[in-house]
């Protein structure tokens, strides 16, 4: 089954297709959805900083207007890349969480980080070239591992404080220089409730447009030790029953995935997909 949605760099200077407009706000919708044409979006007098060809849907191309500032359009409003991870339409999702991800790179890309002269795109290639430093920079991805920790029955979730009220998660953290994702691991989970860990094993990764993580998703089984929340960064965190979980994060997040798909093999139910 052919993708409806397929990354690629595509010539700005083309007419015609589609286009999205991402500002302060989030992303411009309307009754009709997130997606505009293209040529009739560019007439609305926005503040555009850079414009990116970002890839084809059902064939046809889409584009990303990238905004200086706030705007307001007749007709339309703004929201957040993770209010429209929780509507229904997946597909728009991933356009959407794809252009953020190019429209925050090439912003914070516009100046080079070794001689902080302007940066320009370069043509039918995805990067910001430095022309005096012969200095090419690329979309960032920043590896990270996720992890459920389990114990029989129990699995061990945490609050952030930057969490929705009530809802508990597993553990994640960012690689360091120089770790394997399994040493990132151990680590962070080390520091963040201060247990063991054994038989670590990898069960799937999902892209986390926020705003360029690859999430590297595990299963682990403890090994030791009492919890200790880590100070300023762990709420709190505690080991919750299969049969008695609290809130827990959004179904399409891989964080979710961890949790079902261990409790549906505890209790013999139907696994469930890993989201795309």
């Amino acid at each position: 089954m052919t993708s409806r949605w397929t990354t690629a760099v595509l010539d700005i200077d083309l007419p015609g297709g589609w286009a999205v407009a991402r500002g302060p706000q989030g992303f411009l919708f309307d009754d009709n959805g997130a997606l505009f044409p293209r040529e009739w979006l560019k007439r609305q007098d926005l503040p555009i900083l850079a414009e990116h060809g970002i890839g084809h849907l059902d064939g046809e191309p889409v584009y990303l207007l990238e905004l200086k500032s706030v705007s307001e359009v007749p007709g339309c409003n703004w929201k957040g890349l993770r209010a429209f991870m929780l509507d229904g339409d997946h597909t728009l999702y991933k356009v959407l969480g794809y252009a953020a991800q190019i429209g925050t790179w090439a912003r914070e890309h516009r100046f080079c980080g070794n001689c902080g002269q302007p940066m320009t795109q370069v043509v039918r290639e995805r990067a910001m070239y430095c022309e005096p430093c012969d200095l090419r920079s690329y979309p960032r991805i920043s590896p990270s591992m996720i992890v459920l920790i389990t114990r029989g029955d129990e699995v061990l979730l945490a609050r952030s404080p930057r969490f929705v009220p009530g809802v508990y998660s597993t553990l994640a953290g960012f690689a360091e220089p120089g770790e394997s994702a399994e040493d990132c691991l151990v680590r962070e989970v080390r520091e963040e409730v201060q247990i063991e860990v054994k038989n670590i094993q990898y069960i799937g990764s999902q892209c986390w447009p926020f705003p360029h993580s690859m999430m590297l998703g595990f299963h682990a089984e403890y090994a030791g030790g009492e919890i200790v929340p880590q100070e300023d960064e762990i709420e709190d965190a505690q080991w919750f029953n299969v049969h008695a979980l609290p809130p827990l994060p959004a179904s399409r997040s891989i964080a979710r995935y961890l949790i079902d798909l261990y409790v549906a093999r505890r209790l013999g139910l139907a696994e469930p997909v890993l989201p795309g």
